[in-house]
């Protein structure tokens, strides 16, 4: 195996590993009680990775950055929003297996992979793509989270008041 082929098969290695991370996490999830913190959580802890850009290597242009953030939020987030489904079991919320979410994942993964290869061949450098593909990510993760939230508000239980509270 010759050496200017480790930095790609890490990359996949990274990929997969991240894709089974994922999958063993939504199967986690969905034997909880879904809450608001566990929603909102990802996408906050993933704005953090916005601070890539104080780097000027991985700085894109304004153009580059609405179209992965719109890619990720009009195109890719709808299959996850689909396979999303929340349902109130007695006094909590609950998050519904779906068989088509590995299949959505997966395919996800290897729409990443031919995109990152278009991407590459574009004179677009390394640190440059993995900020086009967190933009993207961000997006696709920020609208599936946002419908997510508030199909949870919708579900969540209203606190009875008392009448003497009234």
């Amino acid at each position: 195996m010759a050496l200017d082929h480790l930095p790609r098969l890490l990359v996949v290695a990274i990929t997969l590993a991240g894709a089974g991370v994922m999958l063993a996490w939504r199967m986690r999830e969905s034997r909880r009680p879904v809450t608001a913190r566990a929603i909102l959580a990802p996408p906050l802890g993933m704005a953090t990775g916005f601070f890539m850009f104080l780097a000027p290597a991985a700085r894109i242009p304004w153009a580059w950055a609405l179209a992965a953030f719109a890619v990720g939020a009009l195109v890719l987030a709808i299959p996850l929003s689909r396979t999303s489904r929340l349902a109130r079991v007695g006094d909590t919320v609950v998050m519904q297996r779906s068989r088509a979410f590995l299949w959505i994942l997966l395919g996800l993964v290897v729409v990443r992979f031919v995109a990152r290869e278009w991407v590459e061949q574009q004179q677009v450098t390394t640190l440059q793509t993995g900020a086009i593909f967190f933009v993207l990510a961000f997006g696709m993760i920020a609208r599936w989270r946002a419908q997510m939230f508030l199909a949870y508000l919708r579900l969540r239980p209203v606190p009875q008041v008392a009448p003497h509270d009234r």
